[in-house]
Protein backbone atom coordinates (compact mmCIF):
# COMPACT_ATOMS: atom_id res chain seq x y z
CA UNK A 1 0.00 0.00 0.00
CA UNK A 2 1.24 3.40 -0.98
CA UNK A 3 1.23 6.06 1.60
CA UNK A 4 2.82 9.79 0.89
CA UNK A 5 2.85 12.19 3.86
CA UNK A 6 3.72 15.75 4.10
CA UNK A 7 4.59 17.84 6.93
CA UNK A 8 6.20 21.28 7.87
CA UNK A 9 2.97 23.32 7.87
CA UNK A 10 1.69 26.03 9.99
CA UNK A 11 1.24 29.51 10.98
CA UNK A 12 4.23 31.70 10.24
CA UNK A 13 3.74 35.69 9.52
CA UNK A 14 4.50 37.82 6.26
CA UNK A 15 8.53 37.58 5.55
CA UNK A 16 8.97 34.11 7.48
CA UNK A 17 9.81 30.78 6.35
CA UNK A 18 8.60 27.30 6.16
CA UNK A 19 10.67 24.21 5.11
CA UNK A 20 7.63 21.27 4.13
CA UNK A 21 8.57 17.94 3.69
CA UNK A 22 7.32 14.70 1.64
CA UNK A 23 8.11 11.01 2.39
CA UNK A 24 6.56 7.90 0.86
CA UNK A 25 6.26 4.31 1.85
CA UNK A 26 5.42 1.88 -0.59
CA UNK A 27 6.69 3.71 -2.88
CA UNK A 28 10.31 4.24 -4.36
CA UNK A 29 10.67 8.31 -5.25
CA UNK A 30 13.92 7.90 -6.84
CA UNK A 31 11.62 6.72 -9.71
CA UNK A 32 9.20 9.63 -10.25
CA UNK A 33 9.91 13.08 -10.46
CA UNK A 34 7.98 14.61 -7.79
CA UNK A 35 5.60 17.93 -7.48
CA UNK A 36 4.02 20.08 -4.93
CA UNK A 37 1.01 21.20 -5.63
CA UNK A 38 -1.15 24.14 -3.00
CA UNK A 39 -5.32 24.82 -2.85
CA UNK A 40 -6.61 27.66 -0.89
CA UNK A 41 -10.26 27.49 -0.41
CA UNK A 42 -12.88 27.96 -3.20
CA UNK A 43 -9.84 27.89 -5.81
CA UNK A 44 -8.34 25.60 -8.00
CA UNK A 45 -5.43 22.97 -6.90
CA UNK A 46 -2.22 24.98 -8.77
CA UNK A 47 0.98 23.28 -9.56
CA UNK A 48 3.92 25.26 -7.25
CA UNK A 49 6.92 23.30 -8.09
CA UNK A 50 8.02 19.99 -10.11
CA UNK A 51 11.75 18.19 -9.12
CA UNK A 52 13.05 15.66 -11.79
CA UNK A 53 14.00 12.26 -10.83
CA UNK A 54 17.50 13.27 -10.02
CA UNK A 55 16.83 16.95 -8.76
CA UNK A 56 18.87 18.24 -11.87
CA UNK A 57 16.11 19.84 -13.15
CA UNK A 58 13.64 22.09 -10.95
CA UNK A 59 10.39 24.27 -12.34
CA UNK A 60 8.41 26.82 -10.28
CA UNK A 61 4.90 28.77 -10.82
CA UNK A 62 5.93 32.49 -11.28
CA UNK A 63 4.04 32.96 -8.34
CA UNK A 64 7.07 31.29 -6.07
CA UNK A 65 10.15 31.74 -8.31
CA UNK A 66 12.87 33.51 -6.50
CA UNK A 67 10.96 32.57 -2.50
CA UNK A 68 10.27 28.79 -3.03
CA UNK A 69 12.96 26.23 -3.43
CA UNK A 70 12.30 22.54 -4.06
CA UNK A 71 15.08 20.04 -3.44
CA UNK A 72 15.20 15.93 -2.89
CA UNK A 73 17.85 14.01 -0.98
CA UNK A 74 18.61 10.55 -0.37
CA UNK A 75 19.71 9.61 3.23
CA UNK A 76 19.50 5.64 4.60
CA UNK A 77 18.19 4.46 1.35
CA UNK A 78 15.30 6.68 1.56
CA UNK A 79 14.26 9.96 -0.19
CA UNK A 80 12.42 13.20 1.17
CA UNK A 81 11.21 15.31 -0.80
CA UNK A 82 11.45 19.13 0.52
CA UNK A 83 9.85 22.79 -0.21
CA UNK A 84 11.73 25.25 1.59
CA UNK A 85 9.62 28.56 1.30
CA UNK A 86 10.96 31.57 2.17
CA UNK A 87 9.62 35.58 2.01
CA UNK A 88 6.09 33.89 2.55
CA UNK A 89 3.24 35.88 1.59
CA UNK A 90 -0.87 35.65 3.16
CA UNK A 91 -1.71 34.79 -0.35
CA UNK A 92 0.66 31.64 -0.19
CA UNK A 93 -1.74 30.66 2.42
CA UNK A 94 -3.15 27.12 1.19
CA UNK A 95 -3.03 22.99 1.54
CA UNK A 96 0.12 22.12 0.22
CA UNK A 97 -0.02 18.47 -1.50
CA UNK A 98 3.21 16.60 -2.99
CA UNK A 99 2.84 13.68 -5.67
CA UNK A 100 4.21 11.69 -7.73
CA UNK A 101 4.57 12.64 -11.63
CA UNK A 102 3.62 9.29 -14.03
CA UNK A 103 7.16 10.22 -15.35
CA UNK A 104 11.19 10.56 -14.01
CA UNK A 105 10.88 13.91 -15.78
CA UNK A 106 8.73 17.02 -15.29
CA UNK A 107 8.61 18.03 -18.99
CA UNK A 108 5.59 19.35 -20.92
CA UNK A 109 2.40 20.28 -18.22
CA UNK A 110 4.18 19.89 -14.98
CA UNK A 111 1.80 21.75 -13.11
CA UNK A 112 -1.14 19.75 -14.39
CA UNK A 113 -2.44 18.08 -11.41
CA UNK A 114 -3.79 14.91 -13.47
CA UNK A 115 -0.38 14.00 -14.56
CA UNK A 116 0.05 12.81 -11.15
CA UNK A 117 -0.24 10.05 -9.15
CA UNK A 118 -0.06 9.04 -5.16
CA UNK A 119 -1.35 11.88 -3.28
CA UNK A 120 -0.53 13.02 0.00
CA UNK A 121 -3.04 14.27 2.26
CA UNK A 122 -1.51 17.61 2.32
CA UNK A 123 -0.27 20.13 5.44
CA UNK A 124 -1.45 23.40 6.38
CA UNK A 125 0.30 26.38 5.68
CA UNK A 126 -1.16 30.24 6.82
CA UNK A 127 0.57 32.92 6.70
CA UNK A 128 -0.35 35.92 8.44
CA UNK A 129 -0.06 39.66 7.58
Amino acid sequence: QVQVVESGGGLVQAGGSLRLSCTASGLTLDYYAMGWFRQAPGKEREGVSCINWSGSSTYYADSVKGRFTTSRANANAKTTLYLQMNSLKPEDTAMYFCAARRSIVCSGSWWSPGDFGYWGQGTQVTVSS
